[in-house]
């Protein structure tokens, strides 16, 4: 329900702030206005991205958890995306994405409603699956399969033209 009114409020938002805006600055002013912050979005989303990307590269180097920086990524991602879209509330909630302490915010308020069971990181140990059945002392793991034999790859009859390898 939540989204369907997020994707009926968002425009009727934006169109109520270009006639409001348009009416009091005029439409060139307010079509350079909507050009201006999505060039200057993209070249910020782009820096800030290339930054989280290196913090995401280093925390899997230093086999740290990547949660932070996979979230920070994901919403300069997003933030990219409502930058591109043209309308001014858009531009809004995309530079607010831009400011990591906004972002830090909303990361603490999604994890607080978001709950981890299990993480693990770096080289798994070899475990003993439970199997079926009673198991003997000694027993390793089997699997149960079938096979079929593949024929030997034929060879041509004859010497070939030269132009291809045999």
């Amino acid at each position: 329900m939540w989204l369907f009114l997020a994707f009926l409020m968002v425009p009727l938002i934006e169109i109520g702030l270009f006639i409001q805006i348009g009416g009091v600055i005029g439409l060139w002013p307010t079509l350079a206005i909507v050009v201006i912050t999505a060039v200057i979005g993209t070249s910020l989303v782009r820096s800030q991205g290339l930054r989280a990307l290196g913090e995401l590269q280093g925390s899997f180097s230093r086999l740290e958890d990547p949660t932070t920086p996979l979230a920070h990524g994901a919403m300069i991602l997003l933030a990219g995306a409502l930058l591109l879209t043209p309308g001014f509330f858009t531009d809004a909630c995309g530079f607010a994405l831009l400011v990591p302490g906004v972002r830090l915010a909303v990361m603490r308020q999604v994890a607080s409603r978001v709950s981890v069971t299990r993480f693990e990181m770096g080289a798994r140990q070899s475990r003993p699956h439970p199997t079926p059945g009673p198991r003997r002392p000694g027993q390793g793991d089997v699997i149960d399969g079938d096979y079929t034999e593949v024929p030997p790859k034929k060879q041509p009859n004859h010497p070939g033209s030269g132009w291809t390898k045999h």
